[in-house]
């Protein structure tokens, strides 16, 4: 049993409860008592008590794969997003070798699979980054080509909402409307209300075009 000592080793125990117990109701809780508890490693007998950026990478793996984040997340979280470069390519692969300096990160390919979805998804993922992501497409009411937002998510993303050690449902953005008729993602918690505006939004477009085309 996980004691609230912060040696690496209840620190391991936190972090295979993390895991072992993911679908559990208290699942949540687990995962803001590790990061209480400075960070994680899974090799706790050879590693020492963490500090530093070892201490901040393993808690910001920690802290960007789960939407509930208490105030301790606050550090390795600007931490992580402070490291950026020009080329996103670059700015992926530099916060992806500060992850590494978390010595769970490279101990078996699942870990390896969350730090790389962490490091290509966290961030980059969220409304304001998804509506960015236009592209072209046939509209036959005009017959015109007219830029949309895509109701797809990019597959950088689907791995990182949807990794087995993410718990990240209640964040994960949702598509209003359709991408022809100005549809948009948004927050979970907006879209009630978003959904109400759009439909009124494609009524009044429609009844115009009925209209329209009786005087035409």
């Amino acid at each position: 049993m996980c004691t609230k000592s912060l040696s690496v080793k209840n620190l391991s125990c936190l972090f295979d409860s993390i895991i072992f117990q993911r679908e559990v109701i208290m699942k949540k809780s687990l995962f803001a008592l590790a990061i209480f508890g400075t960070g994680f490693t899974a090799n706790a007998q050879n590693h020492g008590m963490l500090t530093g950026d070892k201490k901040l990478a393993c808690e910001a793996v920690l802290c960007l794969s789960t939407g509930q984040r208490p105030d301790e997340c606050a550090p390795s979280i600007k931490k992580y997003f402070s490291i950026s470069r020009k080329k996103w390519s670059d700015t992926v692969k530099d916060r992806r070798k500060f992850l590494d300096k978390c010595p769970s990160v490279n101990e078996d390919n699942t870990m390896k699979q969350l730090a790389n979805a962490v490091s290509e998804g966290a961030g980059k993922c969220d409304v304001a980054n998804l509506n960015n992501l236009r592209s072209y497409a046939w509209d036959p009411n005009t017959e015109t080509t007219k830029m949309i937002i895509s109701n797809k998510m990019p597959n950088y993303c689907g791995a990182y909402w949807n990794h087995a050690y993410t718990d990240l449902d209640a964040t994960v953005p949702v598509y209003v409307g359709d991408p022809a008729r100005g549809g948009f993602w948004v927050e979970p918690a907006q879209y009630q209300q978003a959904l109400e505006k759009y439909n009124a939004r494609i009524a009044q477009e429609n009844a115009a075009a009925t209209r329209k085309n009786i005087f035409n």
